[in-house]
Parts: C-alpha cells; structure tokens; sequence
C-alpha cells in the first residue's frame, strides 16, 4: 500500500459517510445496559422508515458518559441521547425526520459540564469511528503518522520528536517516553521487541480498555511507530483474559492491519517489518510489573526479578525490550501528525500533554475523561463530575489505585500533573480516579487496598508477602476497636518497611494508601482505638478525661 491508496480509502469512507449516523455505543460499559438491544431496535426503526439509504446505524467506542449508558450519539444534532431503552429507538429516528414526539430519552447538551473542559487527543476518535472497522480509522487520518514517520523521518529522528514532545509514560511512574525509547534504540543487538502494557488491573480504572475497545488501530499504529523508532520488528500485546471485547477488536484490527499491508513485511514498501502477537494473561495485578509481565509473555511464572539489568537492556528473551501503556502508545500517532511542540504546549511545565481518568465513586457524572494536565482536581470533581450524589460532601479523592493515595478535600484546588500528586502522598498511577463523600471511612478504604496488595502479592520478597498481611491485620485491629497508641506506631513503621525493602513496584507501593490516610485523616485511626486504650492515652498525657 502507499499514501495514494490510503487516500483513496479515507475518501471512499468520507463519502460513505455523509448520510447521517446514529452512532450507538458499544463499550463493554454500555453493552452491560443493554447497548446491542438499542442498536437492533434502531435497525429495525430505519429499515420500518425506508430510511436505509438516508441514515445508518453503527457501533462505535465508548463515548465518555459512561453513568448514562446506554447511549447513542447523530451527527445531526449536537450532544447524546442518554439512558436509551430500546422502546425509544423508534422516537429516535422519527426525531431525525422532523417529527415531534414525547417519548425521547433524555437528551445531555455538547456543552455540558462533563465535556466543556476535555481535551480528547487519546481519545479524538472514541465514540466517532466504528473500531472494528480499519477504514473509518483510515478516514480519520489513520496510519498517515505511520507512513510520514517510516518516509519522511529517520528512526532517530522519530526519537527526537517524542522526546521533545515531552511525553511521559501514562502507566504510573511518569517515566520520561523518549528517553526510555532512546536507551533501547542505542542498544546493541539484532533482535528487539516493542510490548504493550494493557495489563490495567487497579480497581476502579477502565481508561486502556475503553482505548483498545474504541480505537485498537491507534495502539496498534503506535506501537509500530516505536517499533521503527527503536528497531524492533516484533511487538507484544499483554492484556488480561478479563477484557474479552478488547482482545477480540485487537485480534480484528491485527488482522484487518495485516490484509492492508500496513502490517507484516516492507510495511508501505519500505525495509521496516513489524507484526505484533497477543497475550493473554489470567488477571494477576503482579504482572503489570514490567518484569514479571516479561517473565508472562515468556510463558513462566509471572514474578518480578531485581533491576538493573533494566527491561531496556536485558528484556524479552533476553534482548532490549521497549514496554509502555496503552495510553502512551496512543498518544504517539498524534505527537508525529501534530508535532512536538503542539504537544509540548498542553499541559504543565513538566507534565506535558493531556492525561484519561476514569472518574468514579460517589459522583453523579462517573465516565471517562480526558484533561489537559495542570486541570484543578476541583474543576474535574465538582465541574465535570458533578459533585456529590444529593448533596453531599466531598471527603477525599484516591488517585493511582492500590499504588497511589487519598487526596483530601483541603486540597482539591490542586493542579493534576506527576509532580503535584506526589507532593500529596499519592501519584497518577493509569488514571483511575475514585471520590469519596464524608460518609466514606478512610481506615475502611486503606483496608480494602490492603487487602487487594496482600490477595495479589507473588510471594516472592518477605517484605511484601509478609509485610502485607501484617498490615491487613493491624488494620482489622482498628476497624475492630481493639487498637492501641502502639499500634498506630506500629503501622507507620510497618508501611516504612514495606515500602522500602520490597523487591518490585507492588511492595514498595502497597503502603502508599494506608501513609497517606494517617496524614491527612489520623484522627479516625483515634477514633478507632479501643476506649480503654484512649483512657490510658490520656492518663498518660495528663489530660482530663
């Protein structure tokens, strides 16, 4: 294939595409309220019209609101019809002819709070594409990054302009992304491999399943693009058994990627080679530890192993091996279409570009969203979020799942980037984005994270293992009321341990929740203590009873 024939599918597609569409998502979020009903009951209201020629129903990704589902989206009318019952699709369609009628669903204006302050680069083409179907993805500028980046760009270069960009890993860390793609290019040896972390296992987030369901070819596009930029002509996609509806659009868009030639051998006539395979991985949290993710895909034991050697030098099979997310890859084709310093203008002074968040918990608009980094968390929770369910109060914010902590309220004008969270005690983690209102118990939620981290331990280091479950024990004790002063010592240096002796990411993460609710909520650890544990607290200390 070459741009020329590219062209000529994006045109083809455009002009099919000028009837009008009534879009229907079928996110696995909507599927599970009833989404593929709605679409056949539409069906049937065009085909009952004789509008088939006029208007054309078709799955696409997630379109964000995911609270409202099932919901269906027209490119005649700004905004989504929301909580669609099949009952309704007939309402729907005479809508579209200009016909009144008072059983439509309920209608959510584009200017809403929830999309008013997105910014959609990862996600510009969910929710608009059908993702099974290669050539929408093509319409919509699709692969043409791919093709300028193998034509017009040395694989240097395409280095060069990631790290310019300023892009930083978007699976936790924050990593630097060209520096990590320029410490594998500058690796010796033949054979090198690109893998794709899609392994997203912390409760609470759906951002990279939602990608790969909505938009798989951007992954797959991306992950070709660092392929060429590193030399690597093989790539891996680990993502857990869990994600069925994401595995079967990626092994779909594989095949589709294949039969075009944008995939395989001399891809657009040039010397560079890629194919990418799937693996299925059975669900354990360990594995999204790039070394135990490795030591998956190799068909072992998922356990981490000590670094250095890094995965960059000492990888897959023993040869420099690139990893990144889902959401990394995907903001790839978007940095070589767009430039570096369109990316780079978005964002904070670090933190460059935009960041998804699967907003939940007690909020009345949870969904999907994209933000430019530095957005206020305030602006995020109360603007797009909502707020409270009838009222309420916000208590806390926990961020980075098992990995990261709980914001408090206090702090909810902070600006979202890496740097920022740290400061508060957690971290960006994927994305996922839970809110509490004050009804919340804090040793409650530092329990729950503990017990996921001791449930989902390897076993491999003391530390965690161990730790782990003494930590779950001391925080029972609390929520039992049998706690003393002591033990409250006793779990802040327990965390310290932990957090420091442990071998991989998992052990040195898993206090993180239980630190950062002693800092910012300790007095319910108190109010936990037994009552003669606080009597003789205050025995102690003299104070009156």
């Amino acid at each position: 294939m070459d741009i020329q024939e590219l062209r000529t599918i994006a045109q083809k597609t455009r002009d099919r595409q000028q009837k009008t569409r009534l879009r229907c998502c079928t996110a696995a979020g909507c599927q599970s309220s009833g989404a593929l009903a709605v679409k056949a009951e539409l069906e049937k209201a065009v085909q009952s019209a004789g509008l088939d020629e006029a208007i054309e129903v078709c799955s696409v990704g997630c379109l964000r609101f995911c609270g409202q589902g099932p919901l269906v989206a027209t490119t005649e009318q700004a905004g989504l019809y929301a909580q669609v019952t099949p009952e309704q699709a007939p309402a729907i369609v005479a809508q579209l002819q200009g016909q009144a009628t008072a059983s439509l669903p309920q209608q959510l204006a584009a200017d809403h709070p929830f999309f008013a302050h997105q910014m959609p680069i990862v996600l510009e083409n969910s929710g608009q594409i059908d993702p099974e179907r290669i050539e929408e993805y093509i319409a919509a500028g699709g692969y043409a990054p791919l093709h300028h980046a193998l034509m017009e760009m040395s694989a240097d270069e395409v280095v060069q302009e990631i790290s310019a960009s300023g892009l930083r890993g978007r699976g936790g860390g924050g990593y630097p992304t060209g520096l990590k793609w320029a410490t594998v290019a500058k690796m010796p040896g033949e054979q090198k491999y690109v893998i794709c972390n899609a392994d997203e296992g912390d409760p609470g987030a759906f951002m990279d399943r939602s990608v790969l369901e909505s938009d798989p070819h951007r992954v797959l596009e991306g992950m070709a693009i660092a392929g060429y930029a590193v030399g690597a002509n093989h790539g891996y996609i680990y993502i857990r058994a869990e994600y069925p509806l994401a595995i079967a659009h990626l092994q779909k868009a594989i095949s589709q990627a294949k039969r075009y030639g944008l995939m395989g051998a001399q891809i657009f006539g040039s010397p560079f080679d890629f194919k990418i395979d799937i693996r299925v991985g059975a669900g354990a949290f360990v594995c999204g530890e790039e070394t135990a993710l490795i030591a998956s895909v190799e068909g072992k034991r998922g356990t981490p192993r000590p670094r250095p050697p890094y995965p960059a030098e000492r990888g897959l099979w023993g040869c420099p091996t690139l990893i990144n997310n889902v959401e990394t890859y995907a903001n790839i084709p978007a940095i070589i279409r767009q430039g570096s310093d369109w990316y780079a203008s978005i964002g904070t002074e670090k933190s460059k570009g935009t960041k998804v968040f699967a907003l939940t918990g007690k909020i009345n608009n949870p969904g999907l969203i994209e933000v430019p980094m530095g957005t206020p968390l305030r602006r995020i929770v109360e603007e797009m979020g909502g707020g409270v369910p009838a009222g309420g109060t916000v208590k806390a914010i926990q961020t980075g799942g098992p990995s990261g902590g709980c914001i408090p309220a206090a702090a909810l004008d902070t600006p979202v980037s890496y740097e920022s969270l740290i400061e508060l005690g957690t971290m960006m983690g994927s994305g996922g984005m839970i809110v509490m209102d004050t009804q919340t118990s804090m040793v409650d939620v530092a329990q729950f994270y503990m017990e996921f981290c001791r449930s989902e331990s390897c076993g491999k280091c003391i530390p965690c293992r161990a730790g782990t479950v003494q930590l779950h024990e001391l925080l029972n004790k609390f929520l039992r009321q049998e706690a003393t002063p002591s033990d409250l010592e006793k779990l802040e240096n327990l965390c310290h341990m932990v957090k420091e002796s442990s071998l991989c990411g998992l052990g040195q993460s898993a206090p993180n929740p239980v630190l950062s609710t002693l800092r910012y909520f300790q007095n319910e650890y108190t109010a936990l203590m037994s009552a003669t544990a606080r009597a003789s607290e205050l025995e102690v200390s003299g104070s009156p009873p």
